[in-house]
């Protein structure tokens, strides 16, 4: 490909009908000819152009793309006034309208970005913009299920709380910085290098209370279904789209439900809507993720697979991309597969031990068949268990649990026998846990590790929910993963009854706790009808 010289950025201003002034800086080719547009909006200030995770515009633009990166309104320099999602639809519709015609346009316009910037792809086609091609990457689906909470009301999801703290902060000092309430948005700032978790009140600390007016925090806490159903793509956005999407995720993302959702919810769509989920975390997408090398597989190649997506949906230029690609993170390589979710079949192993499976790492096992018998755990909530690793814990991706499950408030099973070598997992486990505690409600953390020859516990995907006592067997769906396992590893399913700071701590109560409310919980796991169901590409189980 001959590379094109690209001139330096030019501010280009949409005046909208309300009287907001929407900036954005275009990155052209220089020389002759029409060429199409590439558009990201985003909250974050146009010049970082989602560099973090991105090449950066004048790369796309010397493969021949006019690039418009937008200050969505009420950040950077746009007017207006800053409210999560609230306008994305009309004004991201508008913005397609418009840049469309810009100087040197095809008329086809792509939009592309992750996380903010991929929600506002789809609340543009569902505001009816002339969008040709999407690359929506870690998105919201339902925004609440997928990315605020750890399940749906229903499974017992509970907010997400350092995650959730961190962001709003950070969006609360966006918007202080653009009101010029410079004292305020210097507190935000400085409460973003600590994070205030250590409150009395760890969900609400006192710079988001003083923030109410420029925050989205309290309605994610108020949970108003009305609120998510007018900013959710699912509620907004009708499917199967007619448009090309290139969806893109991590299995270690705090968004991949979302990314998934979004992606099965175009099944019959007659656009290519092919599926790239590598091993990454929301940010970076290198080949290290957490504490682990995946080796050179697993760095970043979005940026050539979505030129090549671009290049055939808006140029018709070039081949169309596989239906899926996924990371093995037991092969470190990609797999190329006709759909997602594969055809698995279900091996199920139970959990069993002579009741210190909590005291002991070498007392519990995961079998093959039913076991009897009892294990008791306590959760203190002076000192809940950590949260290490997965998509909302910091550090986050793959880390070593190993320590932690040494502690004496968690039970561990591990499979011990090396049949399970050469199987690969793929899609969501499930655990059915037949759980007692002596407190009205109490939350289950389950991870499930990849436990190597030299003890190490690799962590591979994880779930969490509040539960209620005396209302049944506990059901708790874990995260998809793709993994085959290697000979010598084991499978270790890990259950506490905390995750903090990734999660809020339960009072006993089925409230979150603060500093004066938390309770005491034993919990009991009776082996019987307790199981852990694995989904295994078909033919290998």
């Amino acid at each position: 490909m001959t590379l094109l010289p690209v001139a330096e950025p030019e501010v280009w201003s949409l005046t909208l009908p309300d009287g907001v002034r929407l900036d954005a800086d275009i990155w052209r080719p220089i020389g002759p000819g029409r060429y199409p547009v590439l558009l990201m909006r985003q909250p974050y200030g146009r010049r970082i152009a989602s560099t973090v995770v991105y090449a950066h515009p004048a790369w796309y633009a010397a493969r021949g793309y006019i690039v418009v990166i937008q200050d969505v309104r009420g950040t950077g320099s746009s007017t207006g006034r800053f409210q999560l999602f609230a306008a994305e639809e009309a004004d991201g519709a508008a913005t397609l309208a418009a840049v469309a015609n810009v100087r040197g346009s095809t008329g086809q316009v792509g939009m592309y970005g992750f996380s903010y910037q991929g929600n506002t792809q789809l609340l543009a086609l569902a505001g009816g913009g002339p969008l040709a091609a999407a690359a929506p990457c870690m998105v919201g689906w339902s925004l609440r299920d997928d990315w605020a909470y750890s399940a749906s009301q229903a499974d017992g999801g509970v907010p997400c709380l350092a995650a959730n703290v961190g962001w709003s902060i950070q969006m609360a000092a966006i918007a202080a910085r653009h009101s010029h309430e410079d004292r305020l948005a210097e507190r935000l700032t400085l409460a973003s290098r600590a994070l205030p978790l250590t409150e009395a009140n760890p969900l609400l600390p006192a710079s988001l209370e003083e923030a109410r007016h420029l925050t989205h925090h309290h309605a994610w806490l108020d949970d108003d279904p009305r609120y998510w159903a007018a900013i959710a793509p699912a509620a907004r956005l009708p499917a199967p789209v007619t448009v090309p999407m290139l969806h893109i995720g991590g299995w270690q993302d705090q968004m991949l439900l979302g990314t998934l959702a979004c992606h099965a919810a175009q099944s019959g769509s007659k656009a290519p809507q092919p599926l790239v989920i590598g091993p990454w975390t929301h940010l970076p997408w290198g080949q290290r993720v957490g504490a682990v090398d995946f080796g050179p597989a697993a760095a970043s190649a979005i940026d050539p697979l979505q030129l090549q997506f671009f290049n055939a949906a808006l140029k018709g230029d070039g081949a169309p991309l596989p239906a899926t690609q996924v990371f093995d993170l037991g092969l470190r390589s990609w797999r190329t597969l006709s759909a997602w979710p594969p055809t698995t079949q279900t091996l199920s192993l139970f959990p069993t031990s002579d009741g210190r499976a909590a005291a002991s790492v070498q007392a519990g096992r995961l079998a093959r068949d039913p076991g009897a018998g009892q294990d008791w755990m306590v959760h203190d909530p002076w000192r809940p268990v950590p949260a290490l690793g997965g998509p909302v814990a910091l550090p986050g991706g793959v880390q070593d649990r190993a320590a932690l499950d040494d502690r004496a408030d968690v039970l561990t099973y591990t499979y011990a026998a090396d049949d399970l070598a050469g199987l690969c997992l793929a899609g969501a486990p499930a655990l059915c846990l037949n759980l007692a505690a002596d407190q009205p409600s109490f939350d289950v953390s389950a991870v499930l590790s990849r436990v190597t020859p030299d003890g190490r516990a690799w962590t591979l995907t994880e779930g969490y929910r509040r539960c209620w006592s005396g209302t049944g067997p506990v059901t708790v769906r874990l995260r998809p993963t793709l993994a085959t396992l290697q000979p010598g590893e084991r499978l270790r399913l890990s259950l506490a009854a905390a995750a903090f700071p990734a999660y809020p701590v339960n009072d006993g109560t089925g409230a979150n706790a603060t500093a004066t409310s938390a309770r005491v919980i034993t919990l009991s796991l009776s082996h019987e009808t307790s199981r852990l169901d694995l989904p295994i590409l078909e033919g290998q189980a």
